[in-house]
């Protein structure tokens, strides 16, 4: 040491680094031993005993070697970590501290050789650039973290304050919602209050309505009274001072309509008093021209009909007396049953004079045929849709047909054709009927209106409005300017076919009336609606007379006998109901397949004919 010191002082010496490297196994020279010695004993000195124990040994060094492999592989695979001289060392080197690194080594060898130090001693170098970095990844990582936590709670803030703002709202919302309603709730109650103050003068002033419509019908008798005798005393007095004899003048009644020729001189008081009645029954005032309104409005067409004077007699009152005892209901039997029709039978007309019957059907054809034989005379085709009313022309020699194609049609059975279209409804045509002097029409529609067609001039004359739905049914008084018609408003109306004006409304059905008709003397009305009640009605005293429950299933349509003492349902439980007025018995026809659509009484009430959605009609004598 002392020499080493001295050569160091007298002059500057060369440090070099040398790296030593660790001996390998790998360079290690193996001895081969060949295959043959490897078990080889001698000749004499086989033992078992001393065979197991060498496989033995040969597997304790194969289970050595083979750990040893494992460790190799680890230590060449794993990182070590830098010892404490190394680093200084390197540190040194790289800040050029060549005297500081040679007395560091001087002294570290020294003592390693003195024993003072150990290799073991000298520890390795912690890995603090590591740790620092997974700690400023970590560091990051968490303030991301954070800020995310930060967006998230101003974003929950946020919604919060929307959702309070929002509650708020709905909370201000419901109370004026409640506010609202209770100031409603105090409106209707006294709203009511005030209406219910109104009913009974709205009773009275009804009262007063019908006193006065009362009044006024005894006058316009009192005046056609009067009139007529001013008329005879005026003629009595024209026949003295022209010396003549005493001739009272007659009326004659109707426009192309045929009447009696016998009604002269002493009868005048018989037409009188027929006009009277007629009046009285149908709650129609006699015509005034100067309030026709198409006269007020000075339009006239050349071929026009003139509506005839409403004086006329019904020459069939004479049939009511020829049917004063009609049958029973329980003595109508099945007694024939005629298939006319592909589809439904949706109305039957009768000839005015002949056992001749005229059916209508959805299948858009009608037929003519005789009964009760059921032989068919004609069939007629040219709507576009289906049939739902025909009638005959009181000659007999016309037919008028309704149709869901919103036409009305006339036929005329001498030509075999079809001579005049009528158009002018907006919706489906429900029903139609003659006028008995033979010149008007008139039909129902769905459109809610009802129209009066002149047939000479081909136009409409009068749309009948006042019903707030549909009018089901349409029908002229024999021999007379008034209309019967019922709607699905629940009412029934008389109309005054000259002026097109309502004269009258019946009140009372709580359900869709579906079809209405006079009786053969024109004072009774029956109806039917939607929920099989029959309403009779009095027409001379406005008002319902009796309510009959046949349902629940509705009633189609409804049909008096000449006599006017039964009637006849078509129910849409696949019956009809006949009803005997006298008694009240109601009882049941059994025999149709299918809904029953329409019914009809023969001239003599000898026969009921139904027809049905089976397509059939159906002969009850």
């Amino acid at each position: 040491m002392d020499t080493e010191a001295a050569a160091g002082a007298e002059g500057p010496f060369c440090l070099q680094q040398v790296t030593i490297t660790e001996d390998s196994e790998d360079d290690y020279q193996y001895e081969e031993v060949p295959a043959d010695d490897k078990f080889s004993l001698l000749e004499g000195d086989e033992d078992l005993t001393k065979a197991l124990q060498t496989i033995q040994e040969q597997s304790e060094d194969a289970q050595i070697i083979a750990q040893q492999l494992v460790l190799t592989s680890k230590h060449s695979v794993s990182e070590i970590p830098e010892a404490v001289d190394d680093f200084l060392c390197n540190f040194l080197i790289r800040m050029g501290m060549a005297r500081t690194l040679d007395c560091f080594q001087t002294e570290r060898y020294e003592l390693m050789q003195k024993g003072v130090l150990e290799p073991k001693d000298i520890g390795f170098v912690p890995d603090i650039y590591t740790h620092n970095q997974h700690l400023e990844t970590e560091n990051k990582s968490l303030k991301k973290d954070l800020e995310n936590y930060k967006i998230a709670a101003s974003k929950a803030k946020e919604a919060l304050l929307k959702i309070q703002k929002e509650r708020d709202f709905h909370r201000m919302h419901h109370k004026r919602v409640v506010q609202e309603k209770n100031r409603l709730i105090s409106d209707i109650k006294r709203l009511k209050t005030h209406y219910a103050s109104y009913e009974p003068m709205l009773r009275q002033l009804t009262e007063k309505y019908q006193a006065v419509l009362r009044q006024k019908m005894l006058t316009s008798l009192e005046r056609d009274r009067a009139i007529g005798q001013v008329t005879g005393l005026q003629a009595t007095l024209q026949n003295l001072e022209s010396g003549r004899a005493i001739e009272v003048p007659v009326t004659r009644a109707g426009h192309k309509c045929k009447m009696n020729d016998g009604l002269q001189g002493p009868t005048q008081k018989t037409v009188q008093e027929a006009r009277e009645q007629r009046i009285a029954y149908t709650g129609v005032a006699p015509y005034d021209p100067a309030k026709d309104p198409r006269k007020q409005l000075g339009k006239r067409y050349p071929k026009d009909s003139e509506f005839p004077v409403d004086t006329q007699v019904n020459p069939n009152l004479a049939r009511v007396k020829e049917c004063t005892r009609p049958l029973k209901p329980g003595l109508y039997k099945l007694s024939n049953t005629l298939r006319v029709h592909d589809l439904a039978v949706s109305c039957l007309a009768l000839h005015p004079r002949k056992d001749v019957v005229v059916t209508a059907s959805d299948d858009r054809l009608w037929k003519m045929w005789a009964f009760p034989n059921g032989n068919i005379i004609v069939t007629g085709e040219g709507h576009t849709d289906w049939l739902s009313g025909c009638c005959f022309h009181p000659s007999g020699t016309k037919l008028v047909t309704s149709s869901g194609d919103t036409t009305v049609r006339i036929w005329d059975f001498s030509k075999g054709e079809c001579i005049l279209t009528l158009e002018g409804h907006a919706s489906a045509v429900w029903g139609c009927s003659w006028h008995s002097c033979g010149d008007f029409v008139a039909s129902a529609s769905m459109d809610n209106t009802s129209k009066i067609w002149d047939i000479n001039s081909e136009r409409c004359r009068y749309t009948m409005r006042g019903h707030k739905d549909s009018v089901n049914s349409i029908e002229f008084l024999p021999f007379s300017n008034t209309i019967l018609t019922c709607s699905a408003d629940k009412t029934l109306s008389l109309w005054d076919a000259r002026m097109g004006l309502c004269a009258h409304t019946f009140y009372g059905h709580l359900h869709s009336c579906n079809h209405a008709t006079f009786n053969m003397r024109g004072d009774t009305i029956v109806s039917c609606d939607s929920y099989g009640v029959m309403k009779l009605w009095d027409v001379r005293k406005v008002s319902p007379m009796v309510s009959i429950d046949a349902g629940p299933h509705p009633g189609n349509q409804v049909a008096f006998d000449p006599s006017g003492h039964v009637i006849a349902l078509a129910s849409n439980d696949g019956t009809v109901k006949v009803l005997e007025l006298k008694s009240g018995q109601l009882s049941s026809l059994v025999g149709h397949e299918d809904d029953v659509q329409c019914v009809v009484f023969d001239h003599k009430a000898e026969h009921l004919l139904s027809g049905g959605a089976d397509g059939t009609v159906r002969l009850w004598t």
